[in-house]
Order: structure tokens, then sequence, then C-alpha cells
């Protein structure tokens, strides 16, 4: 269950490093939450009821019922809930609330709660309340009452300032070990005072088979583990809950993660807590993954170098044949080939479904082959940013920006431009502009040259017809031609995004 929080949204912290202090502890407090079989309330000052307090995050077990069913974020104390958390706050120390029988209001749910400052360097800053079924206090297996001592190690060590500790590398992560995954309790040598059913199943898939309670664990997990690699040096500290940290072992193909959670009293380490998770199935799906997102970026790679072949290819070709017409076609189908290689070469680069989009359009841009007016000089340019585009996309939308960008250059700059009456050459811009607004992209491809001719569109050249179907067809949007401001054209494509194919 993950807990609710809205600590981001109290007025209450003006030090960033006391709000870093609580998010690190309700990032985790899953484990403390699931140690108590309670649920646990972290309570600030309220800034809209002075002299009281408000539940800024609620975590429920999930080893136990809850004793909240309903959302209790944004809940101001009442009567003895302020005074005892106001005692709590004031003394530095846990208090416990008294039975149901002693408190007079029906309205205040903490009869029984242990009351617990949240301290940081000293100072108190929230108050932290653990709230456990009165049959759960009362009775409970072996297994309850190590969980138990546990958490009421954890709830010391809150109040003194020790958790949470902000070096753990694996607080919070996704995928962490939980307390129902197995958990081995540590003395203060490192011998093993206690070990759960699901911890001795977990030791057991490693091929450990003997007896545990009493023995060093550090000794016993180094038997197991096969020596195929460098020894992790941080296993040892781990093993031995000297540190906050995590770490792995191997044997065969089991893959067990263990976390270790020192437990301190007045700053002595006086003993630990080891999280064991068999993540052997895990670990094989995330390899199979790998796996296959090698194999993609090798096909977009090899699609590619193919593709750059065949490019250079029709290079070859063109330059034997004499026809400028045929040679013009083939030119044209050389550039094509090229920037769909570069759309495969941006895609070869990473495992993400979505490819930054600019730098294909920068690549793209110098393909524009050289049909302008020697009297000439052009300028590409993009102003702004395309962001991320899906791989689904990339490929039609480059090969539109570039069959836009090129006829810019053609028909905005012809060959038989009249030449200057100085020698200079004649200064030109094409500039593409992409715009995003939501899920749409709009993009306009524009140029100073001569523009469209009078009552006549765009044209029914090959290039046209091909813009029109990757546009209309292929991205479901719209183009239009137009005349630009200032003189020259502007073509502007409006497409969605992320659409299903």
């Amino acid at each position: 269950m993950h807990p609710h929080s809205d600590i981001d949204a109290t007025e209450h912290f003006t030090d960033q490093r006391d709000l870093e202090w609580l998010s690190t502890l309700v990032g985790d407090w899953q484990l403390l939450a699931d140690l108590s079989f309670a649920d646990l309330l972290l309570w600030v000052p309220a800034t809209e009821a002075p002299g009281r307090f408000r539940v800024a995050a609620h975590c429920r077990p999930t080893t136990g019922a809850t004793a909240y069913p309903e959302d209790v974020v944004g809940l101001i104390s009442v009567g003895i809930e302020t005074e005892l958390m106001q005692r709590a706050w004031d003394s530095q120390e846990i208090i416990i609330a008294p039975g149901q029988d002693e408190i007079h209001d029906s309205s205040a749910p903490i009869a029984g709660a242990e009351v617990v400052p949240v301290v940081r360097e000293g100072r108190v800053i929230a108050v932290l309340t653990r709230h456990t079924e009165e049959l759960r206090r009362s009775v409970s297996s072996r297994l309850e009452r190590n969980y138990r001592a546990c958490a009421s190690m954890l709830l010391t060590m809150i109040a003194e300032g020790d958790y949470p500790n902000l070096d753990d590398d694996a607080a919070g992560h996704h995928g962490d070990s939980r307390v129902g995954d197995g958990i081995v309790v540590l003395n203060r040598e490192g011998r093993v005072r206690y070990a759960s059913p699901n911890g001795i199943s977990v030791l057991h898939r490693l091929g450990h088979d003997d007896e545990l309670e009493g023995r060093y664990l550090n000794e016993v997990v180094a038997g197991l583990v096969e020596q195929l690699r460098p020894v992790d040096e941080t296993l040892p500290v781990v093993l031995t809950g000297r540190a906050p940290w995590s770490t792995e072992v191997e044997s065969g193909s089991v893959i067990v993660t263990l976390r270790a959670i020192p437990f301190t009293r007045a700053g002595n380490r006086i003993g630990a807590a080891i999280l064991l998770r068999d993540v052997s199935e895990i670990r094989r799906r995330d390899r199979q993954l790998l796996s296959r997102d090698a194999m993609i970026r090798e096909m977009h790679h090899r699609v590619k170098n193919n593709l750059q072949t065949v490019a250079a290819l029709l290079r070859l070709q063109t330059r034997r044949i004499s026809s400028a017409e045929a040679k013009g076609a083939l030119e044209e189908a050389t550039r094509r080939v090229s920037i769909i290689a570069v759309v495969h070469d941006v895609l070869s680069q990473g495992l993400d479904s979505e490819v930054d989009f600019d730098e294909i359009v920068d690549k793209g841009l110098k393909l524009t082959p050289e049909l302008a007016s020697p009297h000439v000089e052009i300028t590409l340019q993009r102003t702004g940013s395309f962001g991320k585009i899906s791989s689904v996309d990339a490929t039609s939308l480059a090969l539109a920006l570039t069959e836009l960008v090129t006829n810019a250059v053609e028909h905005g700059f012809p060959l038989d431009l009249k030449k200057p009456a100085t020698d200079e050459r004649l200064q030109a811009t094409v500039w593409v502009e992409p715009e995003r607004v939501g899920n749409r992209l709009r993009v306009t491809v524009a140029d100073d040259g001569v523009g469209l001719p009078e009552e006549q569109g765009p044209g029914s050249g090959l290039g046209t017809q091909i813009v029109k179907t990757l546009v209309s067809t292929d991205l479901g949007g719209e183009i239009t031609w137009q005349a630009r401001k200032g003189g020259g054209t502007a073509v502007i494509i409006d497409v969605p995004l992320g659409r299903d194919r």
C-alpha cells in the first residue's frame, strides 16, 4: 500500500532540509508500518489552526488490517490528541496514549497509540503516531513480537534523530526488499537472533539447510555464494549490519537482494535487521528486456547501414547517367533514403520509444541539395524545439520536412534567378519553426524567396505529392501553403502527436 502524503504542500517548513528529512521518512515508512502491524500518521503544526496539528501523511500496513479505512490526510487534531502531541514535541520523548477506557473524548482515535517526536539535528520537526488494533497489542506470535520489537527500535531512533538515514542507498526504492519477503534480525555481534519463515526460505534457496539462529550471517552467506566474479566489498558490511547499505548475492540461478538497517540507541549500534528478497525472476526478466533492447538497437543500426549503402549505390549510379532529368530523380531518391537512415541512426542510440527530433532535423537540413541560384547564399535555420517525437511519427515527419525545405530552396530561389546589380550574393533564409501546443505539433517552413506564382498553388510535383500523403495519411494532419508576410512562401503543417497507428 503506497502511503498517502501531502508533505510537499505544507507551508510549515521554512528549512528545505526538514522537508527532505520527512520526505525520506515517508518514502521508506511502509517498512515501519509493516513491522508494526499498524497505521502510521505523520502530523505537522497546522498553520490554519494554530496550536493544533494536521495529518500530512498516512501509511497503512500490508501485514494486517488498517485502523483507518477512510482517508485522514488533512485531519486536524482535537482535544487529547493535541495535548499528547504537544507533550511529545516539548519533551522529545515517546508518549504512550491512555487506553480507550481512560479517554472520554470519543472523537479522538488516539487511544493506545504511540506518539513519537520526529527529530532532526536536535529539533522536533513533526510528530508520528502509531495506531495498532488492541487485539494486536495483547496477543501476538513470535514473528509479530520480533517485528514489533524492530519497529520499536526504529521509533526510538526517530525520536533520537538517528532515523531515517539519508545515506541509505536502498530506502524507498522501487523493487526494494519488503518485510514480507524475509527478514533476519541480528544482535550487536552480527549473530542471527531471529529469522522469519520467509527469510529462512530465501536462504534455503541459496543453499543453506542448517540451523540459522546463533550463527554469524556473514559466515553463512559467504559459504553459499559462488565466487564467479569479484567479491562485492559491501557484502560483509551489509551482512553484519554495520551500515545502511544494500547489496546482491548470486548462487547458481538464485539472486537475492539484501538490505541492512542498523539499530542504534544513544548513537551506539545494538543490532540490525537484514531484509532479504529473492529477485531471481525479476533479474531474469530484466536481462530479457536488456537483450531485447540490444537487439532493437542493433536492428536500427543495421537498417541505417543498409540504407547508407543504398544511398551510396544511388550516388554511384547518378554519376554514370548523362540525362539531367534522370540524374535529378536519383539525387532526390538518394536524399530521401539518407534522411530515413538519419532517423534509424538516432533510434539506434537509445532505448526510448521517443527520439530527440531536433537532432534529426538538424542533420536533415545538411542533406538539402544545392538547387538554388548561384547568386544566392542561403541560410537554413531552425528556431524553436520539436522536443521528443515518437519513433512511429519520426520517419514520416522527417521526410515531410526535408521535402518542404528542399522545395523552399529549389523553388524559392530558382537557378534562373537574375543576378543582382552588385557582385555580392543575395542573402536568403529558410526557416523551420516548430511549435507544440498540448498533443499537437505545428511546424512552419518559410522562405524569403520569390513566393508562389500568382493564381497557382504549390504545384503537383512528386515532392508535393509525397508531402501531402505523409502529412494527411501517415501523420493524420493538415498542410497549407500561403504567401509569407514580407515576401516568400510559408508552408504550415499541423499534426497530432502520439496517435495510435
